[in-house]
C-alpha cells in the first residue's frame, strides 16, 4: 500500500465544498469537514475562524477508511504514562497515524493531512489533529514545543509547566481571574527566541473535577449532586481524579479573552508537593543548572511531526534540550516550590501582572 493508493481510495469530495479557514498567529489552515461536524467545529475555534484562502488544508473524511490495514508499531510513550495511545506505520514520505482508543486514523505526508474514521464520535481528537497541522508549521520553523499552560496581558506572558495532573491548569486560571488576563493556551506552547515569543493553540482548557470545586467562577460546570458526591471524596482521591470537562473560554470568561500570541516574559515550573510542610514559593532558577525542571518543560512533538527535511519524528525520540535553554534565554524562569496552595500562586500572579 502506498500513499497514491490511499490517496485513489478516499472520496476528498466527503469532506464537502464549503471549507473554513483556520488562523492562528502567522499559522493558517483551510479545512475541509461535513456537516454536523463542520459547524461543531467553527463554533469551537470561535475567533480564530477566518475564510478560507490558501491555508494548508486539512480534510476530515467522516465513516472512511484505507482499502486495507497496515502492519501497525505502537509508539513509545513519554516516561510516566502506561497504555497504547497511538500506532504507527511509515510509507516512505508519508505516516499512517492510528489514535488507538478511538479508532480514527490520520494520514500526515508534506500537503497531506487527512483524518478517517468516526470523527463526529471523537470530536477531540479531530480537534487535537487539526491543532497538530499548527505546532508542525511551527516546528518546522524552528519553534520549541513545551507542554505548558499560559496567559498574557499583551505585555507580559507567563508560561507554566509541571508534570501532567500537576496544577498548571489550575494555577493558569487563578490568573484568568485577574483583570486585564487573557488565555494563551492550557497545555501546549511553542516558544522562539530573539527576543523570546509564545504562541498558543486554540484549544479550550480541558479540566479535571478538582480544578472546577477550586474556582467558584467554574462551579456551573457540575451539577449539584455531582459536587456533592465529588467534595465526599478524600483530597487525594479528587487530585487524582481523571474526568475531563471542556471549559469554553468565551463562555466562562466572556468575549476577548483569548490572546494566542505573546512576548515571553516569565516562565514557571510547578516543582511542589501536597506532602510538603513548607510555604509555597516562587524562586529564580537557571535552567542550565536545572535540568530536572527542564525536563517538565519539553514536550515531544509526537507521531504527526514530520521535519523540513522529510524525516517523521522517530519513534521514542527525547526532545534537545539546548534549543530550549536557547529559546528561553532572557526568559524570568522560577520553580514553584512548598506545598500546593493556589491561593499563593494567584497572589505571585497577580504581583506579577500588576507590578
Amino acid at each position: 500500500m502506498t500513499l497514491s493508493d490511499i490517496l485513489a481510495h478516499l472520496d476528498l469530495s466527503a469532506a464537502g465544498d464549503a471549507p473554513f479557514g483556520l488562523s492562528v498567529g502567522h499559522v493558517s489552515l483551510t479545512v475541509h469537514a461535513p456537516e454536523p461536524l463542520r459547524a461543531r467545529l467553527i463554533a469551537y475555534f470561535g475567533e480564530t475562524i477566518t475564510a478560507p484562502g490558501g491555508g494548508a488544508p486539512v480534510h476530515l473524511l467522516e465513516g472512511q477508511s484505507l482499502p486495507q490495514e497496515p502492519d501497525w508499531i505502537d509508539w513509545q510513550r513519554e516516561g510516566g504514562k502506561s497504555g497504547r495511545k497511538d500506532a504507527v506505520c511509515d510509507l516512505g514520505a508519508a505516516r499512517l497515524i492510528r489514535k488507538v482508543r478511538s479508532g480514527v486514523t490520520v494520514v500526515q505526508a508534506p500537503g497531506v493531512a487527512i483524518a478517517l474514521g468516526a470523527l463526529a464520535d471523537n470530536e477531540s481528537t479531530v480537534i487535537n489533529f487539526i491543532n497538530t497541522q499548527v505546532l508542525n508549521a511551527c516546528l518546522r520553523q524552528g519553534w520549541q514545543l513545551a507542554h505548558a499552560a499560559a496567559v498574557t496581558d499583551g505585555a507580559r506572558t507567563l508560561a507554566i509547566s509541571g508534570l501532567s495532573g500537576g496544577g498548571k491548569s489550575t494555577s493558569i486560571l487563578r490568573m484568568m481571574d485577574l483583570p486585564g488576563t487573557q488565555f494563551l493556551s492550557n497545555d501546549r506552547v511553542l516558544i522562539q527566541g530573539g527576543p523570546a515569543r509564545a504562541l498558543g493553540i486554540p484549544k479550550h482548557p480541558r479540566i479535571n473535577p478538582g480544578t472546577i470545586l477550586g474556582n467558584p467562577r467554574l462551579h456551573g460546570m457540575l451539577s449539584e449532586a455531582r459536587k456533592a458526591e465529588l467534595r465526599a471524596l478524600p483530597p487525594a482521591d479528587l487530585w487524582e481524579l481523571e474526568e475531563k470537562y471542556d471549559l469554553i473560554v468565551p463562555e466562562v470568561y466572556g468575549s476577548g479573552r483569548m490572546r494566542l500570541y505573546g512576548p515571553l516574559t516569565d516562565f514557571w515550573v510547578l516543582n511542589w508537593s501536597h506532602d510538603s510542610d513548607q510555604q509555597t514559593r516562587v524562586t529564580p532558577v537557571t535552567l542550565a543548572d536545572r535540568p530536572d525542571l527542564l525536563s517538565a518543560i519539553m514536550k515531544s512533538p509526537g507521531p504527526f511531526y514530520q521535519h523540513a527535511s522529510g524525516a517523521f519524528e522517530p519513534n521514542g525520540n527525547s526532545p534537545d534540550p539546548a534549543p530550549y535553554i536557547e529559546a528561553l534565554n532572557g526568559v524570568r524562569v522560577c520553580e514553584v516550590s512548598g506545598r500546593i496552595d493556589f491561593d499563593a500562586i494567584a497572589a505571585a500572579g497577580k504581583a506579577l501582572f500588576h507590578a
